[in-house]
């Protein structure tokens, strides 16, 4: 028998969903073999980064002043979501006000192409050209193929169309589909900071009490001025009735001595 593969406009539209007239459905199906591949491109990543403080924590509810001053308010947050602060994970219940939290969500997008491959084999028994052709498959039963328009054929190595296939042909037929896909992974990972301590309250200041006490002096060193007696005060012996009779006898002479000389003057 003669066997052939089929050229490129086969591939796309000899297995066709919509371009497949199937005679035996369940045993023609199993005739078909199918084979997918993936292929992965460059993936390339994007980092966001989010910062705040927790300013409220009520329940699996949490309030973040965000850098930019905006409140936002995460509800219910499930209680697997964690964040690293200091090598521990802390859950919501967990939070603190004041706390320094950061977000690190990292998104890798991955460009992949999926490629299926579908394989049927059997012999040509019947063609009409350029419509259908009907092959029987290896378990016996036949199946009938649509054929595209304007579809090309390649038997031995000779490209023909649907008019060039015969009764008892081998031929083995390909279809190739590539499908572009877009693979979006995120991974988020969460820190924080603890708050400061709050500062330690003021002692109150003790009140000082000064306690005058005697404090022991040294004996001073003993001088010649020192070892002096201090002089004696002397009594009080003499009177002033002498002093006024002084007085007294120098004011008579005086006017005396005035009275003798308008005397001489006269």
């Amino acid at each position: 028998m003669i066997s052939a593969r089929h050229s490129s406009k086969m591939i796309r539209g000899l297995l066709g969903g919509a371009a497949l007239c199937i005679t035996l459905a369940l045993p023609a199906i199993a005739q078909v073999e199918t084979e997918k591949s993936t292929s992965a491109g460059e993936p390339t990543k994007q980092v966001k980064i989010d910062r705040g403080e927790v300013v409220y924590v009520s329940g699996n509810d949490v309030v973040i002043k965000m850098e930019d001053g905006t409140l936002r308010h995460f509800n219910n947050v499930p209680d697997s979501v964690t964040v690293n602060v200091d090598g521990q994970q802390l859950n919501v219940h967990q939070l603190k006000p004041g706390m320094k939290v950061e977000r690190q969500t990292i998104t890798t997008t991955t460009p992949k192409t999926v490629t299926t491959v579908q394989t049927v084999t059997g012999t040509v028994w019947n063609v009409i050209p350029p419509n259908s052709v009907t092959l029987t498959m290896d378990n016996g039963k036949n199946q009938t193929f649509k054929i595209p328009q304007g579809q090309k054929f390649t038997v031995d190595g000779r490209e023909t169309d649907a008019f060039g296939l015969r009764k008892g042909m081998r031929i083995s037929a390909q279809k190739v589909t590539e499908v572009p896909e877009t693979v979006v992974t995120q991974q988020v990972k969460r820190t924080g900071t603890m708050p400061p301590p709050p500062p330690a309250p003021t002692p109150d200041v003790p009140i000082l009490v000064v306690v005058a006490t005697a404090v022991p002096t040294a004996a001073p060193v003993e001088t010649a001025a020192a070892t002096e007696p201090a002089p004696a005060k002397l009594p009080k012996t003499a009177s002033e009735l002498p002093l006024i009779g002084l007085l007294g006898a120098l004011f008579c002479g005086i006017s005396l001595t005035i009275t003798a000389l308008r005397k001489l003057a006269a």
